[in-house]
């Protein structure tokens, strides 16, 4: 740590004496906007040797209609989105360049998004968060540093609503297939007194879902209170939401995907015989999280600039679940439904032991997260200086209660069957520079050190003891070179390096090793007068990369194992062009080799080193495509292509673990009437997914398991698949009023 602290502290020294050269007296419309000194630290400019796409709130409003973030940048490059009910409302995953949402940085306003102990980012729990976008920043690789847990195959930062001048209000309605409604309500004051603004949202999105009974209920809100002058721009922030979503994490098998695709497992109640009586009707996910963020930026002069973040994010909530014996021994086969597993000594009943029961749980998370961050800016026409220090604390209990049983148990109503804690510490700092040798060349240099503190006690959700007590050093260095060959032309060249801790399920299954990656990018962009085309190779080297499995925990989660080395290497091509002032084409295309080096596997009881085997969930094709028509003004029809290649759900190339290729279109149309009474705007939009109503699966799983009871004395390798169908042809419409 010593080593770390000293190089950073180095930096940032060097960086300061850098900054005392006399800069030239820059000019005014240079001058930083306020809002964006909130997320400069870890947000990159458009000729930063980093790979990245943006969007901003007008790009986001013509599809916004309730559908969750991940499916509104399902268009950039590398992206792939899924949904567990199937139509991009309740429980929603990215995955970028192949990896999982738990290893991709997600933060919001500079502070991080994504849960401490699990890494994932659950997009539920903030619903219509989109609403309050002012922009977002989705960089790809290791990019820039950043707050919270490095970036293992892309980094997406959001800013929220900019302080307005001029009052507003707006209402916006949808209505769509699933009997999909949101609705909201949105208004600011405007500028008060030429310093104050208050704006805010309430938003309520419901489904029932494509998939059986995979329904939503959410609820969010939004307030911002800011003041602003010349210089400072302070802002207090309240957002958060509800969620209530009915389960659909198990999936379906191949035979159940032929037939009745729609079918969900969750909440099976069997009688002890084996025959199906019903479902369960409250196998639900209740989840509340609020944030509260005091955000004060401050323009010191033309040059200088500083931000400080404070931030309190309190969750709470459970997970719901009937255990049904015969279904729990029989289907899934746990053993979840025993006295054993309960702690309970077997009973008698009428004259028969019995050491099993049905019984209803709830497994509880609360938790509080805390975080303050602060950094100082430097910039004149030739250098541009950031440092900084982020320091942040997670408390969370878990534990489950006993609702009721069909046997008694001994556990009264609510009673703690398991009860665990995890406590999580991480001081970060950084110090990075771009320097403009001229109008050509400018080199960037980027130095983060990370120190975690990662405690667990009581027991976990299997009731199994979990007592861990493991710290983290890492160094995180990065640099990168960019040039202008003509006044349309950029190459680019960078270098970084993430280290990330694992998370609390993998200290579960006794993984404590951090991952490595060390990312290689190299770019060209062309911009000119209705053309603009990015293009750019990456090639990220892992050490120790925690791959899923494909296999899943009893609540749907992820299994991860360490993978050794491996490696992810391709090109991205992303385009925009004006065919005509009224059509426009936006393509991209990502192609890439995504392999484990030197996989071993134990198939029928021999170890064997399967060589270089394919990363799961790591398509090799994915490309989108947009294509913007505007036949009169203010009406615009999008055909929004997408296209995701095979990929294998786990990591020895088996070919039951093969998810097909599959290609969808959306069709997306809006009209803004303007001059209308009462109203700035109406705009009317409509979105119809998947207008050629494929059947396809944009996610699944995959395990296997060793049977050595069928032929005594030999060990045969089962596997099996299961898959997440998404849904066919379905539609949303709306109506947004601006007042």
């Amino acid at each position: 740590m010593k080593t770390i602290v000293t190089t950073l502290f180095a930096a940032l020294s060097i960086s300061s004496a850098i900054a005392q050269v006399p800069s030239q007296v820059q000019d005014s419309t240079k001058v930083e906007n306020l809002e964006e000194v909130l997320i400069q630290s870890i947000r990159v400019k458009a000729d930063s040797p980093i790979t990245h796409s943006n969007l901003d709130a007008e790009d986001l409003e013509e599809r916004n209609l309730g559908q969750d973030i991940p499916y509104m940048l399902n268009y950039l490059p590398s992206v792939v989105t899924t949904s567990d009910a199937g139509a991009g409302v309740g429980y929603t995953y990215l995955r970028v360049r192949g990896v999982s949402g738990s290893s991709i940085n997600v933060t919001l306003n500079g502070i991080p998004f994504n849960d401490a102990e699990s890494l994932g980012t659950f997009f539920v729990n903030l619903p219509d968060f989109t609403s309050s976008v002012e922009s977002l920043q989705l960089q790809r690789g290791v990019g820039t540093s950043t707050n919270g847990s490095g970036a293992f195959g892309a980094s997406l930062n959001l800013l929220t609503d900019a302080v307005q001048s001029e009052p507003g209000a707006e209402i916006a309605n949808s209505f769509g297939s699933f009997n999909t409604r949101k609705h909201n309500v949105k208004f600011t004051t405007g500028t008060l007194n030429d310093h104050f603004e208050f704006s805010g949202r309430l938003s309520t999105i419901q489904s029932d879902g494509y998939i059986d009974r995979a329904s939503s209920d959410l609820k969010s809100y939004f307030l911002q209170g800011a003041y602003k002058d010349e210089n400072r721009l302070i802002k207090l922030l309240a957002f958060g939401g509800r969620e209530e979503t009915y389960q659909a994490y198990y999936g379906i098998d191949a035979a159940t995907l032929e037939n009745d695709r729609t079918f969900n497992t969750v909440g099976q109640i069997f009688d002890n015989d084996g025959n199906f009586q019903r479902f369960y009707d409250n196998e639900v996910d209740n989840y509340a999280q609020d944030h509260y963020q005091l955000l004060w930026n401050e323009r010191i002069d033309n040059n200088w600039s500083t931000n400080v973040s404070l931030n309190y994010t309190y969750g709470r909530g459970y997970f719901e679940q009937y255990v049904d014996d015969y279904y729990f021994s029989n289907i899934l086969f746990s053993g979840a439904s025993s006295f054993d597993f309960l702690g309970v000594e077997p009973i008698t009943v009428n004259g028969e032991e019995v050491n099993s029961t049905d019984y209803i749980r709830r497994r509880w998370l609360e938790n509080s997260f805390y975080a303050v961050n602060a950094n100082v800016n430097y910039n004149n026409n030739s250098l541009d200086v950031s440092a900084g220090a982020f320091f942040s604390h997670y408390d969370g209990d878990h534990f489950g209660e006993i609702l009721w049983s069909e046997q008694p148990i001994g556990y009264d109503y609510e009673e703690r069957y398991y009860d665990g804690n995890g406590l999580k510490n991480e001081l970060s700092v950084f110090a990075k520079a771009t320097y403009r040798f001229n109008e050509q060349l400018s080199v960037f240099g980027d130095l983060q050190g990370r120190f975690i503190n990662h405690n667990n006690s009581g027991t976990t959700s299997d009731r199994v003891e979990l007592d861990t007590k493991v710290n983290y050093e890492f160094f995180n260095p990065k640099a990168g070179i960019s040039y202008k060959l003509d006044k349309g032309n950029q190459l680019y060249l960078s270098y970084g390096r993430a280290n990330r801790e694992p998370r609390r399920s993998d200290f579960e299954e006794g993984l404590f090793t951090p991952e490595r990656l060390d990312d290689f990018e190299l770019g060209w962009r062309h911009n000119s007068k209705g053309v603009r085309v990015n293009t750019n190779l990456f090639y990220m080297n892992y050490k120790n990369q925690l791959v899923l499995t494909g296999a899943i925990d009893d609540v749907g989660d992820p299994i991860r194992a360490t993978s050794g080395d491996s490696f992810r290497a391709g090109i991205e091509v992303d385009a925009s062009v004006n065919i005509t002032d009224k059509l426009m084409v936006q393509p991209n295309v990502a192609l890439s080799i995504n392999k484990n080096k030197d996989f071993f596997f134990q198939r029928d009881g021999v170890l064997t080193n399967l060589g270089n085997t394919d990363i799961s969930y790591s398509p090799s094709v994915v490309a989108g495509n947009a294509i913007i028509y505007s036949p009169v003004n203010k009406l615009n029809i999008s055909l929004l292509s997408k296209y995701v290649g095979e990929q294998y759900l786990g990591n020895i190339d088996s070919e039951g673990s093969k998810l097909d290729a599959y290609f969808i279109n959306d069709l997306n149309v809006t009209y803004r009437l303007t001059n209308v009474p009462l109203a700035k705007e109406i705009m009317l939009s409509g979105l119809v997914n998947n207008i050629f109503n494929q059947e396809y699966v944009s996610n699944g799983f995959f395990y296997t398991f060793d049977d050595d009871y069928s032929e005594p004395g030999t060990v045969t390798t089962i596997e099996g698949a299961g898959y997440y169908p998404q849904a066919k042809i379905n539609f949303i419409v709306g109506a947004t009023i601006k007042f």
